[in-house]
């Protein structure tokens, strides 16, 4: 097997990696890097020749993954694009919400070449998908060769999946981005058993490692325990979100606390594109059992939309609980709107529970000592961090250990480091050359083409 990692940038950005494999040349990802804009964003398609794929695997629907599928499929109109079933349904809806915020960078950024593709080119993309059920494998053909194709449930969010290759008995495995715990809204991944002869191993959290005696479930506890607190005193409290499954998560999550008496009623604002999606959980979870989320939560939770009369530094009129997109409080997002209305008053709380790029205002925030002053750029209004600011690791990736476990497990020949930053692929090729000096462990270096 041949690979070329086409993220020109390495680290976590514009996933795309070209695989080679007998007569075979397919694609796993292609991605949009969420640091980036226009043209610079995207992986480097220039090693992929025009109609030279046969395959094209999307292991989920996160736009580092899927932000620049229409390009690729443009250019590669015979290729089948392979995705998992909910994969399917939700693909088309991320990235025509991508076009949109396309749109507003073109003015914004004085990016003319935006957007990058149309709504048609969405169209026709979709209308090339081959939807795989977990666990079910598909045979293709090229010039005598055989390839089996396997898609696994991989966690993390809705529809991701692991890829397996197997080509003349030898078996390739694609972790993609994995979370083995179980979710509220989705299970953990299931992975295939038994020996790998190549392993490409997700390494997201590679530099992190969880505090000893920290579950998911209670950080969960500990997060509702938090917001109880400052309801309870008279204050509204912020949780950025993720719109796509991360904010149908938090939304079950609170409808649970609520029943078991964990958490008063307040009213609940929610808003965008992560309300668009629970119309989508709902139906690919009738459908398929994939998910577990019903719209009624949203019924049940009488959630409402966010209030027009939000102003910096002002107070909300209503107490309330915020559960709103951006994930990391990106300008100009709902969440960025209610951080700067509530950062300013003591009572207040901010509870982040995913990632946040160091970069962005999220990170920036989370970096703030308490009572220092915050700068909102984009709208250029400034106030101490008065509100409590608290961090909560709810992480939809899985934790390093786990990782080692599995792909020591499957005693593979080589293990391919993928999707991580450089300290935390650092650590996996230091852990997992310590298990064993013969078995090859590959960091790639952007756009070079390796053999594994």
């Amino acid at each position: 097997m041949n690979i070329t990692d086409l993220n020109r940038d390495g680290g976590i950005g514009c996933n795309s990696m070209l695989v080679e494999v007998g007569p075979f040349r397919l694609l796993v990802d292609a991605g949009m890097h969420p640091k980036k804009a226009g043209l610079e964003a995207m992986p480097d398609f220039s090693l992929v020749e025009d109609n030279s794929l046969d395959l094209v695997l999307l292991t989920h629907c996160h736009l580092d993954h899927l932000g620049s599928l229409p390009v690729l499929m443009r250019r590669q109109q015979q290729a089948q694009l392979l995705t998992s079933i909910p994969t399917k349904d939700l693909a088309g809806r991320m990235l025509r919400n991508s076009i949109n915020v396309m749109r507003r960078q073109r003015e914004e950024l004085d990016k003319p070449e935006l957007p990058l593709y149309t709504k048609q080119d969405v169209q026709r993309m979709e209308s090339n998908i081959l939807p795989m059920a977990y666990d079910r494998p598909r045979i293709f053909h090229q010039n005598g060769g055989e390839l089996k194709v396997t898609f696994y449930q991989a966690g993390h969010v809705a529809g991701a999946a692991g890829l397996g290759l197997e080509y003349k008995g030898r078996k390739i495995f694609f972790t993609g981005d994995v979370l083995f715990t179980k979710q509220k809204t989705l299970g953990g991944a299931r992975f295939p058993k038994g020996e790998l002869d190549t392993v490409v191993l997700e390494t997201t959290r590679g530099a992190t490692e969880r505090a000893n005696g920290v579950t998911r479930q209670n950080e969960v506890e500990r997060l509702f325990r938090t917001v109880e607190h400052f309801l309870s005193h008279g204050g509204s409290v912020l949780i950025p979100v993720f719109a796509f499954g991360r904010m149908q998560e938090i939304l079950s999550l609170v409808n649970d606390a609520r029943k078991e008496g964990k958490l008063r009623k307040c009213p609940i604002y929610c808003s965008g594109l992560g309300m668009d999606l629970a119309n989508y959980f709902d139906t690919i979870s009738r459908k398929t059992g994939l998910i577990n989320f019903r719209r009624q939560i949203l019924k049940d939770l009488q959630v409402k939309r966010l209030p027009n009369s939000l102003k910096a530094g002002s107070n909300p009129s209503e107490q309330g609980l915020y559960i709103v997109s951006s994930g990391m409080l990106v300008a100009h997002t709902p969440s960025y709107k209610v951080a700067a209305s509530l950062l300013h008053h003591h009572q207040n709380g901010i509870c982040f529970v995913g990632y946040n790029d160091p970069d962005t205002p999220g990170g920036k925030l989370l970096a703030t000592e308490q009572g220092d002053n915050f700068l909102f750029e984009a709208i250029d209004y400034s106030c101490p961090a008065r509100a409590h600011i608290e961090k909560f690791d709810l992480s939809g990736h899985a934790e390093r250990g786990e990782l080692v476990d599995f792909a020591i497990g499957a005693n593979p020949r080589a293990i391919v480091l993928n999707h991580g930053d450089p300290e935390a692929r650092a650590w996996f090729r230091k852990e997992l050359t310590s298990f064993s000096e013969n078995r090859k462990v590959l960091d790639p270096e952007p756009l070079e083409r390796y053999f594994v």
